[in-house]
């Protein structure tokens, strides 16, 4: 039986990331990236397809209790037995050479026999490893990939059913030691780590980096949360942040709306980089736009939605069918076609990015307004096309109204950058038509009188949570009544218990999907946001309490919330969701702890 997604936490090492169940399995684990094949995939399957579990023998219940160590990605995951109780602690400490799982088994009071159980299954579950001995370690090699797992002296282990086992005893006070270290294989073995040292560098770390945090209103223990979890799914050598270390975790329970959300989106930027300048994170947050700067160099007509960790252009998807799903969800996917479509948004999305770097400060880089400056060219003619719009939809392209939008934006941001700093050259008479012309048709085309309410896409009576963005980026002001009137519009239409969908799944094949998905959690920011923006801040903020309730006992957030099963859904953790928490706390509250 699956545990639910909100029974995962993540520890990672900036590179790769792992998650751990309330069980004391780890269920997930790509190495040696983000995006690498699994080598444990229990999370999409079931024990044979992968794992790691340590816990006192014979447990069938979850932990007792477990949180991370305040200010850290330091997990403690703790049992209360008949004989005793006992700790685990599990961390991926930043890495040196290769990647290191460290977990620590500590004894709390009486004495407590633990048991555990390691099946490594490389390439998502799919291929068993030759496992040997190796001075005293236990090493597993298939093809490419070799893993070394040391043990303390003394802790005995063996292999049975194609795993690893191991069954000790800890007194209050004892300590044992586990490490999973993988390699390539034709590589010889690296440098061992101390374990212990390993855990006082990690607290130590992680407590220095999350001291400068600037917010320190409201809810702060929640924001350095996000924080935290933002900085474990940046990939370090190259500053990219994806959107979930996870694939193919359901937007709805038995369907087939499973994706992999192992790479870096576009879209998540400008929310991205605000949310790291206004915390205080300058450094992560000019990594950031590098990453940005790399990875849509090129010719403007071929800007992606989404690159690879280091702005891999090509994410072939295809689906594994020797995994059932997570709770039956199937296909599990790896890769995504989307990084084929039209989404004309995008364009928008690196200008602001672009726009907010140059305002916040950040070092001017060669070539980055030649680079904009071509993007705007290649706006000129494009953006009347229909794109598939900022949800990646699967059912034809549309003139989407968020997506002309952002055009707007990109052509408002070029303008207003020339006028800021007369050394730069453009087309400001032409860019600032396009503007205006963009304005135009989006207010004829994709509203609504009748209703008073902005639409999906021009011709539609369908919303989209998309439109409360539309005072956010300036497009029109916040008083304006067609804007009260889309939020207004947008909450009844699209709200489920106090949240808010993306957009209608039963009533239109937009998305071209069977089903339907939960209701999604950065778009309830986004609708606090909007309450906060036109003069509703008490309704915004009673909002924000209810969406930071609902992240998971160690504060982590997925893409999506079933209202009614009271479920998280949809991949784990959501840096979408969390970059909206941040954004929202320093919105709501941000005045208030300046003043």
């Amino acid at each position: 039986m699956h545990q639910r997604i909100e029974d995962y936490a993540l520890i990672g090492d900036e590179q790769t990331a792992a998650l751990v169940g309330r069980d004391g399995s780890v269920d997930w684990l790509c190495l040696p990236r983000f995006d690498s094949g699994a080598c444990f995939a229990r999370l999409l399957g079931d024990e044979d397809n992968g794992h790691w579990r340590i816990a006192p023998k014979g447990a069938t219940a979850p932990c007792t209790r477990r949180a991370y160590r305040p200010g850290t990605l330091v997990l403690d995951t703790e049992w209360d037995t008949p004989e005793g109780s006992v700790r685990v602690t599990d961390l991926m400490p930043q890495r040196d050479r290769a990647p290191d799982l460290v977990r620590v088994v500590e004894g709390l009071s009486g004495r407590v026999t633990m048991r555990g159980t390691l099946r490594l299954r490389f390439d998502y579950g799919s291929i068993v490893p030759w496992m040997r001995r190796s001075g005293g370690h236990r090493v597993a090699v298939a093809g490419p990939d070799s893993v070394w797992l040391r043990s303390e002296p003394g802790v005995r282990t063996w292999g049975e059913d194609f795993g690893t086992h191991a069954e000790f005893t800890v007194a209050e006070g004892e300590k044992v030691a586990f490490v999973l270290t993988w390699h390539p294989s034709h590589d010889p073995r690296p440098p061992l780590i101390d374990p212990y040292e390993a855990l006082e560098h990690s607290v130590a770390d992680w407590r220095a980096w999350t001291a400068r945090c600037r917010y320190d209103g409201p809810h702060r223990d929640a924001v350095v949360r996000s924080l935290i979890t933002l900085k474990a799914l940046t990939y370090a050598p190259t500053g990219g942040i994806v959107a979930a270390p996870t694939t193919s975790l359901p937007e709805e329970l038995g369907g087939v709306r499973n994706w992999d959300y192992r790479y870096c989106w576009l879209r998540d930027s400008t929310l991205t980089l605000g949310a790291l300048l206004s915390a205080g994170y300058q450094e992560e947050a000019e990594a950031w736009r590098n990453w940005l700067l790399r990875a849509v160099a090129g010719n403007p007509a071929d800007l992606q939605i989404m690159y690879g960790l280091a702005g891999e252009r090509r994410l072939p998807e295809y689906e594994l069918a020797w995994l059932s799903g997570f709770a039956g969800s199937a296909p599990v996917r790896v890769g995504n076609d989307a990084v084929k479509q039209l989404q004309l948004d995008v364009y928008g999305e690196v200008m602001d990015s672009l726009s907010l770097a140059r305002r916040s400060g950040l070092s001017a880089k060669p070539h980055m307004w030649s680079m904009q400056c071509a993007l705007l060219d290649f706006l000129r003619g494009a953006w009347r096309r229909p794109d598939e719009g900022l949800w990646e939809v699967r059912g034809g392209r549309r003139h989407f109204v968020h997506s002309k939008v952002m055009v707007w934006v990109a052509a408002d941001r070029a303008v207003r950058t020339l006028q800021d700093d007369p050394s730069l050259r453009g087309d400001l008479d032409g860019w600032r038509a396009l503007r205006d012309e963009v304005h135009r048709e989006v207010c004829e085309k994709g509203y609504d009188r009748e209703r008073n309410t902005f639409t999906q896409y021009y011709g539609s009576r369908e919303l989209d949570a998309a439109l409360l963005l539309i005072p956010r980026v300036g497009f029109l002001p916040p008083e304006d009544p067609r804007v009260v009137g889309t939020i207004d519009a947008v909450r009844a239409e699209l709200g489920e218990g106090g949240l808010v969908r993306r957009y209608s799944t039963d009533r239109t094949a937009v998305d071209g999907l069977p089903g339907s998905e939960g209701t999604f959690l950065v778009c309830s920011f986004w609708l606090a946001d909007a309450l906060h923006m036109t003069g509703r801040t008490k309704e915004a903020r009673e909002l924000f309490e209810r969406l930071v309730g609902l992240g998971n006992d160690v504060g982590l957030l997925s893409e999506e919330y079933d209202a009614a099963l009271g479920r998280q859904l949809g991949n784990f953790p959501q840096a979408f969701s969390h970059i909206g928490l941040v954004n929202t706390a320093l919105a709501l509250y941000g005045d208030e702890e300046a003043g």
